[in-house]
């Protein structure tokens, strides 16, 4: 496809591995960082060593810490910030984004009080012109692994067929495979609840609990995402997919996932507050278990295993009387 002039906002892990692969597949991009020390970085030594070192960055990828500078001119909108300043970030760029410019959102989470995607997020910034040109990307994809260049495979979603294909053949490319989705809702709440699911698997983990634990907490994992995706509007197969189990799979069992590490460390004995202040990088799942759990009050939705992660998190039970909360919980079918 022709040449893109985009602009990426947020220079984390995420947002600077998908900024390389943008730049490595022809386009012009522009990579905002909220960190002047990291944007210069990126400028002049072609690396992120804050977010994502050890890595050797497109040289024709420019940083920025100019954000109306970055998004002049933009045809492609990519936005990677962390969901708890999306709305604020957002808001700031909100009157310099181009007309006609693909807005795609990478950010996995719930917005807390509204319980919005972040999607949703933007259709409520942003002005009516830019809402019919909004999209969501999400998937199995480490940020090392796509920097490294592994075979990944995600989805795209959007309402509109023609701004999900325009994103589709930006990012597409031989080690980056990416499907569309009309089902812009069930891309982006797979993407949300697996943070808090990778928490529990992380407890399990930590716990030295086994394959068949583990296996079991991804399994009910799924079912809790689908019910919750069920009741706002996603496709079954969104969620059996790479944005729903794919996701969750990978973010259950990978150790390069920040919120797996989390449950570890707080199966092994570490609070929530010593780990935290221990990561530069946002562990989204921390945040979310509570904006996602409301959510799922408010459709009146069972999700057992993020509250009992959202207890754990809370300091009011530890990971091994979590555990044994869930497996005692009164019989049930499987399906109903």
């Amino acid at each position: 496809m022709p040449s893109l002039k985009t602009a990426v906002v947020g220079a984390g892990a995420w947002g600077t591995a998908l900024a390389d692969l943008l730049a490595r597949n022809g386009h012009a991009v522009s990579l905002w960082a909220y960190e002047s020390e990291v944007a210069q970085a990126i400028d002049e030594q072609h690396a992120n060593p804050v977010f994502l070192p050890g890595f050797d960055l497109h040289p024709e990828l420019r940083g920025s810490n100019d954000l109306p500078r970055t998004l002049e001119g933009a045809e492609l909108v990519v936005l990677v910030m962390p969901t708890h300043v999306f709305r604020e970030v957002l808001g700031k760029a909100a009157p310099h984004l181009p007309p006609g410019a693909a807005i795609v959102t990478c950010s996995k989470g719930i917005e807390g009080g509204t319980g919005f995607t972040m999607a949703q997020v933007a259709a409520d910034v942003l002005a009516p012109e830019h809402r019919d040109h909004l999209a969501a990307l999400s998937g199995p994809s480490f940020a090392k692994e796509v920097a490294s260049g592994t075979p990944t495979a995600v989805t795209v979603g959007s309402e509109r067929p023609e701004v999900a294909q325009k994103v589709q053949a930006a990012f597409a490319g031989p080690r980056f495979r990416v499907y569309t989705s009309r089902d812009i809702v069930g891309v982006e709440l797979g993407g949300a609840v697996k943070n808090p699911l990778a928490i529990a698997a992380g407890m399990v983990a930590g716990l030295d609990l086994g394959h068949n634990a583990m296996s079991a907490m991804i399994t009910r994992g799924l079912a809790e995402m689908t019910r919750l995706g069920l009741s706002l509007g996603a496709d079954l197969a969104t969620l059996a997919g790479l944005a729903g189990l794919g996701d969750l799979v990978l973010t259950c069992t990978g150790s390069l996932s920040r919120n797996r590490m989390v449950g570890t460390r707080l199966a092994k004995g570490e609070t929530i507050e010593q780990i935290t202040s221990s990561m530069r990088q946002v562990a989204e799942g921390v945040k979310n278990t509570t904006t996602i759990l409301s959510l799922a009050r408010r459709q009146g939705v069972e999700m057992p295993i993020i509250e009992v992660v959202q207890r754990v998190l809370a300091g009011e039970t530890t990971p091994e009387l979590a555990l044994d909360e869930l497996m005692t919980r009164e019989p049930k079918p499987e399906h109903y």
